[in-house]
């Protein structure tokens, strides 16, 4: 199974908790011995507040440098750990059009829009044993298209209005999902014509991901993307 994180999804979020509280509350003590000027109590919690740091900084690292490359293949899914269930995407149909909408006032790309169909499903054998058949919202979702030169490329917002417009954009990717449903979502990118071998990365866009151990958004964690 592809993911998005290579550690536990519960171990991760609460090792964050618990560093940042940990942190927080010596931090008071810090701020005590600054104001009544009780050096040795100064270094003491310095030192402490060093070590925690120092100590989730390098869990950080090393789970970054322990993940793995991943092109995913047409169909292929990649799941994003939701702590009690699963939330699963691929790539259903990618097409180039040099227009998109209704043929009475179509949009031109800059060079070729590509359309990307992605496939979200709401993997039922992934839940919780206390979790039920309850909606879940996704995280919010980040869409880039990268080149084999490196450049990044965001969805249209032309291109995108006008798979609106006629109808053919499908369900928006943070609608909410029960256990076992899926929808498919279209999203329009303006590549140029110099865009060769390009591949989708979905990932979550939420800051607080940069600072998890084992995923996906931490400093210099390799990506799961998707060959188009």
């Amino acid at each position: 199974m592809y993911t998005n994180v290579n550690f536990g999804p519960m171990m991760g979020a609460l090792a964050f908790l618990a560093t940042g509280l940990f942190i927080a509350g010596i931090g008071i003590f810090l701020l005590y011995s600054l104001v009544t000027r009780k050096v040795l109590l100064a270094k003491l919690v310095s030192g402490a507040i060093l070590i925690v740091g120092s100590l989730y900084l390098g869990a950080l690292l090393l789970f970054a440098f322990r993940s793995k490359e991943n092109v995913l293949a047409r169909g292929v899914e990649k799941h994003f750990c939701e702590l009690d269930c699963h939330l699963a995407y691929s790539i259903a149909e990618s097409k180039q059009a040099k227009t998109l909408g209704n043929t009475t006032a179509p949009v031109s790309a800059s060079g070729t829009f590509t359309v990307v169909t992605i496939k979200a499903r709401f993997d039922e054998d992934t839940i919780g044993p206390n979790r039920g058949s309850g909606p879940l919202y996704p995280n919010s979702r980040v869409l880039t298209i990268i080149d084999d030169q490196g450049r990044r490329y965001a969805p249209s917002p032309d291109g995108q209005r006008a798979l609106e417009a006629s109808g053919a954009a499908g369900t928006p990717i943070s609608s909410p999902l029960r256990p076992g449903e899926s929808y498919t979502t279209a999203v329009a990118f303006d590549l140029p014509a110099d865009a060769h071998n390009p591949t989708l990365l979905i990932n979550e866009s939420e800051w607080i991901t940069h600072f998890i151990i084992g995923h996906e958004n931490s400093p210099l964690h390799k990506k799961t993307k998707f060959q188009l």
